[in-house]
């Protein structure tokens, strides 16, 4: 694993305590170089969310993960879940890099 996904993977452990989590480095689908961490999918299921709106779930994180954001990542695809949503919950695909000129 690289260190970006690393760091994330850590910062949202210590801060979530996750039921469930997995942060895909998704870098190769877009136009960057090889071996990039820039952008990654992350799925997070904790009772933390419990009484929260998904936007509120995704400041929580954006928030854990400021050092991140402001550093080496440059898009973060997250699917954010109470336990009880995650057990019918269909995370979506990442759909494919457009680019960078919306075409």
């Amino acid at each position: 694993m690289k260190p970006v996904q690393t760091s994330i993977e850590h910062e949202l452990k210590q801060q979530f305590s996750p039921v469930l989590l997995t942060v895909e480095n998704e870098s190769h689908m877009h136009s960057v170089p090889p071996n990039s961490e820039t952008h990654f999918k992350v799925t997070l299921v904790s009772d933390q969310f419990e009484g929260k709106r998904s936007v509120q779930r995704h400041q929580a994180v954006y928030a854990v993960l400021a050092e991140q954001m402001a550093g080496p990542v440059h898009a973060l695809a997250l699917h954010t879940y109470t336990p009880a949503e995650w057990r019918s919950a269909q995370v979506p695909e990442s759909p494919n890099c457009l680019g960078g000129g919306g075409k």
